[in-house]
Protein backbone atom coordinates (compact mmCIF):
# COMPACT_ATOMS: atom_id res chain seq x y z
CA UNK A 1 0.00 0.00 0.00
CA UNK A 2 1.33 3.34 -0.94
CA UNK A 3 1.26 6.39 1.63
CA UNK A 4 -0.69 9.17 -0.13
CA UNK A 5 0.64 11.80 2.61
CA UNK A 6 3.60 13.37 0.17
CA UNK A 7 2.29 12.26 -3.10
CA UNK A 8 0.96 15.01 -6.06
CA UNK A 9 -2.33 15.31 -7.24
CA UNK A 10 -1.83 13.02 -9.73
CA UNK A 11 -0.14 10.18 -7.96
CA UNK A 12 -3.15 10.61 -5.20
CA UNK A 13 -5.62 9.98 -8.10
CA UNK A 14 -3.36 7.36 -9.84
CA UNK A 15 -3.43 5.45 -6.43
CA UNK A 16 -6.99 5.61 -5.63
CA UNK A 17 -8.06 4.78 -9.06
CA UNK A 18 -6.30 2.20 -8.74
CA UNK A 19 -7.85 0.94 -5.26
CA UNK A 20 -11.17 1.31 -6.46
CA UNK A 21 -10.11 -1.30 -9.41
CA UNK A 22 -9.09 -3.26 -6.86
CA UNK A 23 -11.85 -3.41 -4.93
CA UNK A 24 -13.99 -3.70 -7.92
CA UNK A 25 -12.27 -6.86 -9.13
CA UNK A 26 -12.28 -7.93 -5.48
CA UNK A 27 -16.21 -8.25 -5.57
CA UNK A 28 -15.93 -10.06 -9.20
CA UNK A 29 -17.48 -6.71 -10.74
CA UNK A 30 -16.69 -5.85 -14.26
CA UNK A 31 -16.81 -1.96 -14.89
CA UNK A 32 -20.18 -2.39 -16.84
CA UNK A 33 -21.32 -3.84 -13.73
CA UNK A 34 -20.02 -1.46 -11.59
CA UNK A 35 -21.18 1.91 -13.41
CA UNK A 36 -24.18 0.55 -13.98
CA UNK A 37 -24.93 0.26 -10.60
CA UNK A 38 -23.07 3.51 -9.64
CA UNK A 39 -24.99 5.28 -12.32
CA UNK A 40 -22.34 6.81 -13.87
CA UNK A 41 -20.46 5.95 -17.34
CA UNK A 42 -18.23 3.04 -18.47
CA UNK A 43 -15.74 6.00 -19.73
CA UNK A 44 -15.98 7.42 -16.02
CA UNK A 45 -15.30 4.72 -14.47
CA UNK A 46 -12.40 3.80 -16.32
CA UNK A 47 -10.98 7.55 -16.73
CA UNK A 48 -11.35 7.45 -12.66
CA UNK A 49 -9.31 3.74 -12.11
CA UNK A 50 -6.29 5.46 -14.53
CA UNK A 51 -6.23 8.36 -12.33
CA UNK A 52 -8.21 10.79 -14.04
CA UNK A 53 -10.40 13.15 -11.80
CA UNK A 54 -13.93 12.91 -11.49
CA UNK A 55 -16.96 15.08 -9.52
CA UNK A 56 -17.14 14.39 -6.13
CA UNK A 57 -20.71 13.21 -7.31
CA UNK A 58 -19.49 10.47 -9.20
CA UNK A 59 -16.83 9.55 -6.65
CA UNK A 60 -19.30 9.10 -3.73
CA UNK A 61 -21.69 6.89 -6.04
CA UNK A 62 -18.90 4.45 -6.95
CA UNK A 63 -18.16 3.86 -2.90
CA UNK A 64 -21.84 3.57 -2.47
CA UNK A 65 -22.07 0.85 -4.88
CA UNK A 66 -18.78 -1.01 -3.26
CA UNK A 67 -20.03 -0.42 0.06
CA UNK A 68 -17.36 1.82 0.82
CA UNK A 69 -19.18 5.15 1.47
CA UNK A 70 -18.82 4.62 5.40
CA UNK A 71 -15.19 5.24 5.10
CA UNK A 72 -15.78 9.19 4.34
CA UNK A 73 -16.08 8.75 8.05
CA UNK A 74 -12.18 8.66 7.81
CA UNK A 75 -11.22 10.95 5.49
CA UNK A 76 -12.81 13.75 6.85
CA UNK A 77 -13.67 12.86 10.82
CA UNK A 78 -16.43 14.90 12.71
CA UNK A 79 -14.23 17.89 13.91
CA UNK A 80 -13.90 17.96 17.63
CA UNK A 81 -14.48 21.42 19.63
CA UNK A 82 -12.65 21.87 22.95
CA UNK A 83 -14.61 22.30 25.91
CA UNK A 84 -14.26 26.04 26.54
CA UNK A 85 -15.79 26.23 22.63
CA UNK A 86 -18.87 24.16 23.69
CA UNK A 87 -19.42 26.16 26.74
CA UNK A 88 -18.95 29.47 24.50
CA UNK A 89 -21.12 27.79 21.73
CA UNK A 90 -23.51 26.18 24.64
CA UNK A 91 -25.46 23.91 21.66
CA UNK A 92 -24.82 26.64 18.80
CA UNK A 93 -23.22 25.41 15.98
CA UNK A 94 -19.82 27.54 14.71
CA UNK A 95 -20.88 29.14 11.09
CA UNK A 96 -18.11 31.63 11.10
CA UNK A 97 -14.34 32.13 12.01
CA UNK A 98 -13.75 35.54 13.51
CA UNK A 99 -10.81 37.31 14.29
CA UNK A 100 -9.42 38.19 18.13
CA UNK A 101 -11.21 41.33 19.02
CA UNK A 102 -8.70 44.04 20.40
CA UNK A 103 -10.01 46.26 23.34
CA UNK A 104 -9.27 49.91 23.01
CA UNK A 105 -7.19 49.66 26.83
CA UNK A 106 -4.81 46.85 25.23
CA UNK A 107 -2.97 49.42 23.51
CA UNK A 108 -0.72 50.44 26.42
CA UNK A 109 1.46 48.80 28.84
CA UNK A 110 -1.16 48.36 32.25
CA UNK A 111 -0.56 50.14 35.27
CA UNK A 112 -0.79 50.73 38.71
CA UNK A 113 -2.76 54.21 38.18
CA UNK A 114 -0.13 56.06 40.78
CA UNK A 115 2.99 56.61 38.64
CA UNK A 116 3.16 60.32 37.32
Amino acid sequence: MQRLGGASDDAVLVELGNRIARYRLNQNLTQDMLANEAGVSKRTLQRIEHGHSAQATQWIRLLRALDLLENIESLIPEPAMSPIQQVKMLGKERRRASFPVKRPDEKKPWTWGDEE
